[in-house]
């Protein structure tokens, strides 16, 4: 037998609010979902990273290291680690500072200066990937 009684539980949030699915901050889990999927993403980018650079350090010449960055496949997958560990960086230090900094103005000096750290850091190694893998053609 069905039970067609009216729901009972009182609930403070709104039938918008828990349709949308959002927590208390107003984005759900968003944050949370992008930390563990560049969590999972950093695994196979690590361990590729580590290969490559095992490579590098047993390549004899500059030449042939530098011939090694330089094959596109190679390339890609240190471009790919590098936006995802800044980015799994950025959003675990956020967290940290969302936690333990309780002055807002702090943590919003401090979530500002993560961002700016994250992306200068991102951009220095995206750059120095880039110029040397495409050095012979640029040149």
């Amino acid at each position: 037998m069905a039970d067609n009684r009216a729901d009972t539980r009182v609930s403070m949030r709104t039938p918008l609010a828990r349709v949308k699915g959002l927590g208390a901050a107003g984005h759900g889990v968003e944050h949370w979902w992008i930390h563990r999927m560049t969590a999972v993403s950093n695994v196979p980018l690590i361990i590729a990273f580590v290969i490559i650079v095992a490579a590098l350090a047993s390549s004899p010449s500059y030449q042939e290291a530098v011939a090694i960055i330089s094959h596109p496949l190679v390339a890609i997958i240190l471009l790919l680690a590098v936006i995802s560990v800044t980015n799994h960086m950025r959003l675990g230090m956020q967290i940290v500072i969302e936690d333990y900094v309780h002055d807002k103005g702090y943590k919003i000096a401090a979530v500002i200066a993560n961002n700016f750290y994250a992306v200068i850091i991102g951009v220095a190694c995206l750059y120095a990937i880039l110029k040397v893998s495409l050095g012979r053609i640029l040149v």
